[in-house]
């Protein structure tokens, strides 16, 4: 019986070279869409059957250092876990930034400081970083960054940040429209979700203090409570909604929201006439809640436009300001 090795060899862009009958340069014009180099379609057509017979895969790494750079676009956030609207228009930019060429990477590390962060997010050399959490992004973060070669560096934050490209997000503005609202519909004593996934404290916190900026020029006051996305601690939470002895909640967004209103229905506390929710995000679900949900509706700046943002940065070191992040009241019949 035949001797079974431990592992067979790696394909090599030789050997698809080789099978196709033209050199290693032909194979990379190909396989690299390279271009500036015609490459006939009877020849072109040859290198992809014989990559795809061999099940050659380009090496990323080596790739890079031929073209003086690499493809990735680094995202350092917890997306997944900010909400639906956010991760469709996350997944939305990663088809705008295949068109372009680039790879997206999510990175989801923890780190003590900004600086620390730069340094692995450097690590990996990308073409650009995208910061959805742009809050924590400091003038050392970026001079990190960029003596790594990361050309495109744009982050999603409040304010501008020194040195790097901004899309401006205010998170606090976004707690202020919520509790504007509440407050012109009568209610004074308010809740603000502060839910307990890992990562969304860097948004919750600041819609936080944006509700409470509001409140205190009023005759209003605002409770922070603390909720998992769960049915129990939904639950949990309306149990004790009586002694809370809230008459308005604004929810973080509306997946917590629709969580917490199904709770106080079981919990017969009634929505909105001892209780009015405003959630964040208008989701399709929203409206067909019951009571349809009251949200703040945010106004992000389209996908194409951030990709086409990055690849500019990428390419020429500068470009136009991308339009901030507006929020809208939308009121139906939860508030």
């Amino acid at each position: 019986m035949a001797r079974e090795t431990p592992g067979a060899a790696s394909v090599t862009s030789t050997d698809v070279a080789r099978l196709a009958g033209v050199s290693r340069a032909t194979v990379s014009f190909v396989l690299n869409n390279t271009q500036g180099h015609r490459v006939g379609d009877g020849t072109r057509a040859r290198v992809l059957a014989a990559a795809e017979n061999l099940g050659y895969v380009p090496h990323a790494a080596a790739r890079s250092l031929r073209a003086g750079r690499s493809n990735l676009v680094l995202l350092p956030a917890s997306v997944s876990a900010i909400g639906s609207l956010v991760s469709g228009w996350v997944d939305e930019l990663q088809s705008e930034l295949d068109r372009h060429g680039y790879t997206t990477v999510l990175h989801t590390g923890r780190f003590p400081d900004p600086a620390t962060a730069a340094r692995s997010w450097a690590e990996l050399r990308p073409a650009a970083v995208l910061a959805m959490n742009g809050d924590r992004i400091t003038g050392e973060a970026g001079d990190i960054l960029r003596r790594a070669g990361v050309r495109g560096l744009l982050a999603v934050a409040a304010g501008p940040v020194d040195g790097v490209h901004t899309v401006v997000f205010d998170h606090g503005r976004v707690g202020e429209v919520a509790v504007e609202h509440l407050i012109a519909r009568g209610r004074s004593r308010i809740g603000v979700v502060m839910p307990q996934e890992r990562g969304l404290d860097a948004f919750g916190e600041p819609r936080l203090a944006g509700a409470q900026r509001v409140a205190a020029r009023h005759a209003a006051t605002v409770t922070p409570v603390e909720l998992a996305y769960t049915r129990e601690s939904a639950t949990a939470l309306a149990a004790r909604w009586a002694d809370l002895g809230l008459d308005a909640v604004f929810a973080f967004n509306d997946e917590y929201a629709a969580l917490l209103m199904h709770a106080l229905r079981s919990a017969d506390i009634a929505v909105p006439d001892e209780v009015a929710v405003v959630g964040c995000d208008d989701l399709v679900p929203s409206a067909l809640q019951r009571p349809p949900l009251t949200t703040v509706r945010l106004h992000l700046p389209a996908a194409a436009t951030v990709a086409d943002t990055l690849h500019v940065l990428i390419e020429q070191d500068a470009a136009p300001a991308v339009p901030e992040v507006e929020a809208e009241l939308v009121h139906r019949l939860s508030s």
